[in-house]
């Protein structure tokens, strides 16, 4: 924010709202000075039935994931009555598609961007998604 000189952001989405100010306050003028404002936030993370939690540590089996670059919803093939873009066994390459994140009313083609093969479907169709969270693993070639 600072970068850009914004001053205020906000952002409405469906049932919920984040709006971020930037200023000065108190006496070092420090953003440790800042306190957050309750916007409705719950203080602790919930956890939403069917997500399961993340594992305790990486296991190294050789496989790569492929993570959102954004916040949004995925999509596993381009229109409702159209087959996925990829299964478990698919052969990709750096410019196979594997899915949409729509964000924003826009449609986010997401590539493979790594030669293999899709080994685990992580994300379910039409479930949301975080950045950088991991939405298939691939076997490199």
């Amino acid at each position: 924010m600072k970068k850009n000189s914004i001053t205020e952001f906000e952002l409405e989405r469906q049932d919920s709202k984040i709006k971020l100010k930037r200023g000065l306050s108190g006496p070092g003028n420090q953003a440790e000075d800042y306190a957050p404002a309750n916007y409705g936030i719950p203080s602790q993370p919930q956890v939403l039935s069917g997500t399961p939690p993340p594992p305790a540590a990486p296991v190294a089996t050789g496989e790569v994931d492929i993570k959102s670059p954004m916040i949004g919803t995925l999509y596993r093939a381009p229109s409702p009555e159209a087959t996925n873009y990829v299964e478990v066994g698919s052969t990709v390459n750096v410019e196979t598609v594997v899915c949409i994140i729509e964000a924003m009313k826009v449609m986010n083609e997401i590539k493979a961007e790594i030669n293999g093969v899709i080994t685990q479907i992580l994300v379910e169709n039409g479930k949301p998604v975080e950045f950088g969270q991991p939405l298939f693993k691939v076997r490199p070639n």
